[in-house]
């Protein structure tokens, strides 16, 4: 079964990961020059400037941290419902709150690596200036300059994002899949889980979506040896007197273009799997859980 999951999230990770790109150049383009006009632009010319691959930058991130964030995530999510012992909604917000704010931990470095190599090379097919080789170098170099503080770029606003995201992405999917009927004979489990998994990762994100920005441009902030900001309320500030209150929905459109299809690629994976395995082990019944994409972002 861990290694379903393991299957599980990678695939949400490869379908979900030109999307989030494409989120964070939008986030944080510089609006006096910029070089998008929308999702679809950008998807347009990171293709014609970087190839396909340029899409995929900073993917490393995401897929080194994913196993131990999914497991932390599961692992708080389930303790906290069992110690809160009522499975009632308020206590489904809270447990997904609670599994949303440990996982930060892991979750914000793995965010500024993820971040700073998406922008390393914008516009071009071969990087010129190559700061970072991988993710894992991009950490170690960030340390060397920056010590943990560095590391740890964006933690509070990490912090602010995930934690009630989590809670909403928890309560939503627990309401539908419980409204819907989601009997493991049913005919239409499929739809109804896919349908489920994918509502509730855009309830997340629209959840919180202003504080992801913030984040953006805070992990963003320094490359090039300019520092633009000095903390989360200058950032709003600058943002909001230079863009506007538009400035907090930027890349929105793909954020929720991304949160549909990650968690349908992420069910519709499992669901394959178990038949599989069903074919092969004979398993009476399985329990289906909900995909966690954030980071994600995740």
């Amino acid at each position: 079964m861990m290694y379903l999951r393991r299957v599980q999230w990678a695939a949400g990770v490869l379908v979900g990961h030109p999307f989030d790109t494409v989120k964070v150049r939008l986030q944080v383009q510089d609006v006096s020059k910029p070089l998008y006009r929308g999702t679809i632009h950008c998807f347009q010319s990171i293709i014609k400037q970087e190839s396909t691959m340029g899409l995929y930058k900073g993917v490393g991130s995401p897929m080194m941290g994913l196993t131990f964030i999914n497991a932390l995530v599961f692992g708080v999510q389930g303790n906290t419902l069992r110690y809160l012992g009522k499975d009632t909604p308020l206590n489904q917000f809270l447990a997904g709150a609670a599994a949303g704010s440990i996982q930060c931990v892991i979750c914000c470095p793995m965010e500024l690596a993820k971040t700073r190599m998406q922008l390393q090379g914008t516009g071009e097919y071969k990087s010129k200036s190559k700061n970072y080789k991988n993710s894992l170098d991009c950490l170690v170099k960030i340390h060397r300059k920056e010590g943990w503080r560095g590391i740890n770029r964006g933690m509070v606003t990490t912090f602010l994002r995930e934690t009630p995201s989590f809670g909403f992405y928890f309560l939503t999917y627990d309401y539908l899949s419980r409204y819907l009927g989601c009997e493991i004979n049913d005919s239409l489990i499929i739809p109804k889980l896919l349908f489920a998994g994918g509502m509730s990762g855009i309830v997340s994100w629209l959840s919180t979506y202003p504080i992801d920005v913030i984040k953006s441009r805070l992990q963003a902030d320094g490359i090039g040896g300019v520092n633009n900001y000095n903390g989360i309320i200058d950032c709003v500030k600058k943002s909001y007197k230079v863009e506007g209150w538009r400035v907090f929905t930027r890349g929105l459109t793909s954020t929720l273009l991304r949160a549909f299809p990650v968690n349908a690629a992420t069910f519709a994976t499992v669901t394959l799997f178990l038949m599989y395995m069903r074919g092969e082990t004979n398993l009476n019944e399985c329990e289906a859980g909900p995909a966690i994409q954030q980071p994600t972002s995740m």
